[in-house]
């Protein structure tokens, strides 16, 4: 079992930065793929970006490609979001989450364990 715990959301203006975390506890984070997924008002969950253990495959989705950009620290347990450029319809919760697996699908399928999600608004 894998915990999730997402920080850093808020209020940003478009154009502007913000770095999302997330915690991971339980046994078996040191060798989970993770990822980003996010869904706003209205619409689908939509698959932002995942990471592989321990961290040299990585996948984005459309939105995020060439904005966004996912890391992981093991030694700490955590993964990170970096976003930049952003736009008001980049505001929506944001999901972390982890796979059993080590490797992750190109398009974020096969995610075992969420977090509860941290809000990000963007405003124009």
């Amino acid at each position: 079992q894998v915990q999730l715990v997402e920080s850093g959301g808020g209020l940003v203006q478009a154009g502007g930065s913000l770095r999302l975390s997330c915690a991971a506890s339980g046994r078996t984070f040191s060798t989970n793929a993770m990822g980003w997924f996010r869904q706003a008002p209205g619409k689908e969950r939509e698959f932002v970006a995942a990471i592989s253990w321990p961290g040299n495959t990585i996948y984005y989705g459309d939105s995020a490609k060439g904005r966004f950009t996912i890391s992981r620290d093991n030694a700490k347990n955590t993964i990170y979001l970096q976003m930049n450029s952003l736009k008001p319809e980049d505001t929506a919760v944001y999901y972390c989450a982890a796979a059993r697996g080590r490797i992750p699908q190109p398009h974020g399928g096969g995610m075992d364990f969420w977090g509860k999600g941290t809000l990000v608004t963007v405003s124009s």
